[in-house]
């Protein structure tokens, strides 16, 4: 993938701003990114193809993929604004199901893994916003040093 397929996807990226900052692997998924996982895909398929925390169930809510990040020390939060002292991912939801998860740098900017393309940093969560992610649905925190 290059720049001009990664704008065509996400239009808003163009206007904002972003950098590629890795290669295409097909090694981990948005979900284990925003984790802090570069080795396996999340995701809570049943058939248990791809890594999902054994706690919690396999199934594509919200309120799943909630539980999954709890399992590292994440909670629930109203803000994307940055906080020092805090790692902050946010999950993406489109017609009631999630679809995608970015995690916030100690820039401020978030990083996003493209599906199984490449990670991006981009300025903001609305620039991933539109018809391929939906609108997110949840942010949360953890204290940063928490083991992933």
């Amino acid at each position: 993938m290059n720049g001009k397929i990664v704008e065509d996807l996400f239009p808003q990226l163009k206007v904002s701003g972003y950098s590629i900052t890795s290669p295409p692997t097909q090694e981990y998924n948005c979900i284990a990114w925003a984790a802090g996982d570069d080795e396996v895909c999340w995701w809570p398929d049943t058939m248990n193809i791809y890594y999902w925390p054994p706690q919690v169930q396999r199934v594509e809510t919200i309120e799943t993929f909630i539980m999954a990040y709890e399992t590292l020390g994440y909670v629930v939060c109203d803000t994307p604004e940055y906080e020092p002292g805090f790692e902050k991912i946010a999950i993406y939801e489109k017609d009631g199901k999630p679809t995608h998860a970015a995690r916030q740098l100690n820039s401020g900017h978030w990083t996003s893994k493209l599906g199984r393309l490449e990670d991006i940093e981009h300025p903001t969560l609305n620039t991933l916003a539109g018809s391929s992610y939906g609108s997110v649905a949840v942010l949360m925190k953890r204290a940063t040093g928490t083991p992933s």
